[in-house]
């Protein structure tokens, strides 16, 4: 078997398959392995869905041994064993040592479909349609996901009008000093602002799409207050920047805030296994009975995995993983800035959610393709793609993270050299 197969049969939208022409095989940690056996350090880690690294042994186990009986697969929203010890494990090992009561609706099993759900749980309870959501933002690729998206060619392709949608300038987005959150204010409270009062704003605290884009605590705080003061719910779009991606396992933890609605996804089932979910604080729950619906989301693999995942927030071992990682992280960064100061403008991101903007005289592209020869895989993000997204898994080690960075390094030599 070859690629061949793909460029004959598979449509043209597939987009990683053509940056990284080789037939994958086996992974196990940071690497995955082609078919001839040579390895490769992911550091895009299904767009953020693996934040624990490829086949994690207790997460994997934990699904063998589930699978080895008949057990349940399938259960819509009907209660399971599986569903419970994952509510079991939300509650006792995130929610409740964070101080947070929120309830957990299982919406369908992508991160968009959380969104979706999100958007309209708050119409529902507000009776108002508008959402405000902000400049280089992404949510998804269902159609209510996609009008509150910030991309203007991802938006087009829901081919609908962007009714009830307002767009505001993300934190730093107009310029370093220019106020955000004090336009939000203005055109919230402002009677001749000629802007409805939204259902709710919906927003990234880090735009991983958008380019690494960071609000900052005193934005994330402004605009908690904001909606506090005048009835606006407040939802985070965790999907990406959750499940530990900067280090703690919420995003907004350093902001010390607490949104009305959390959505997350992504790293949620710790093996790549479709699981969203909703968190709704509990006088938000307005569901009724079968109102939101969808066959998958009772995904009884990804409640396994799940429970076993968010368990490891328990290990102080790991805990101590994760810190180190954070600042390694951060050390190695500012070295890659401080070693090529002509060609990357500024480190981007925050904690684990982190990578570097790429000056324009070199491509973030070229950059790309020779770490990859070199057998390290990294993507792009950003209105121009010249942000490069550096994911290293919660669980890397020093050896692994050591050859990643050499690889970047000499990634950046080799492009300066040649352009």
């Amino acid at each position: 078997m070859n690629i061949a197969i793909f460029n004959a049969h598979e449509s043209d939208v597939r987009r990683y398959g053509r940056t990284f022409p080789v037939l994958l095989d086996s992974a196990a940690g940071p690497r995955v392995f082609d078919v001839t056996g040579r390895g490769y350090l992911d550091f895009i880690l299904g767009s953020g869905a693996l934040n624990y690294g490829h086949n994690h042994p207790a997460i994997k186990s934990a699904l063998q041994e589930y699978l080895a009986r008949d057990s349940i697969l399938l259960s819509l929203d009907m209660y399971t064993e599986a569903k419970a010890r994952f509510i079991s494990e939300m509650v006792t090992g995130i929610l409740g040592p964070r101080s947070f009561d929120y309830k957990i609706q299982f919406p369908g099993p992508t991160g968009t479909n959380a969104n979706e759900a999100a958007m309209a749980l708050v119409r529902k309870v507000t009776g108002r349609p508008t959402i405000f959501a902000f400049s280089n933002s992404f949510h998804g690729m269902s159609l209510g996901s996609l009008c509150v998206s910030g991309s203007e060619s991802t938006r087009d392709l829901g081919g609908i009008a962007k009714h009830d949608v307002v767009r505001l300038p993300y934190d730093g987005f107009i310029s370093p000093d220019f106020p955000s959150q004090d336009y939000l204010e203005c055109i919230v409270t402002k009677p001749g602002a000629g802007v409805d009062l939204p259902a709710a704003i919906i927003l990234e605290t880090i735009q991983a799409e958008g380019g690494l884009n960071t609000a900052s605590v005193s934005f994330l705080r402004s605009v908690e207050r904001i909606c506090r003061e005048n009835g606006i719910l407040l939802i985070v779009d965790d999907i990406q920047a959750g499940s530990g991606r900067t280090g703690s396992f919420f995003s907004f933890e350093e902001a010390g805030i607490t949104p009305d609605i959390v959505t997350l996804s992504k790293s949620l089932s710790g093996l790549g296994i479709p699981l969203s979910v909703v968190l709704i604080r509990p006088e938000f729950d307005i569901w009724k009975p079968g109102e939101h619906s969808g066959t998958f989301r009772g995904n009884n693999m990804a409640f396994v995995t799940g429970a076993a995942a968010l368990s490891l927030w328990r290990d102080d071992g790991f805990l101590d993983q994760v810190s180190w990682l954070t600042l390694e992280m951060d050390t190695r960064l500012d070295q890659l800035c401080k070693a090529f100061p002509d060609h990357i403008t500024s480190r981007k991101g925050r904690g684990l959610m982190c990578g570097v903007e790429v000056a324009p005289s070199i491509n973030a592209r070229d950059v790309i393709a020779s770490a990859f020869a070199r057998g390290l895989i990294l993507e792009s993000s950003g209105p121009d793609r010249q942000v490069l997204k550096v994911f290293a898994p919660l669980t890397i080690e020093k050896e692994a993270l050591d050859d990643a960075f050499g690889i970047l390094t000499e990634s950046f030599e080799e492009v300066i050299h040649e352009g």
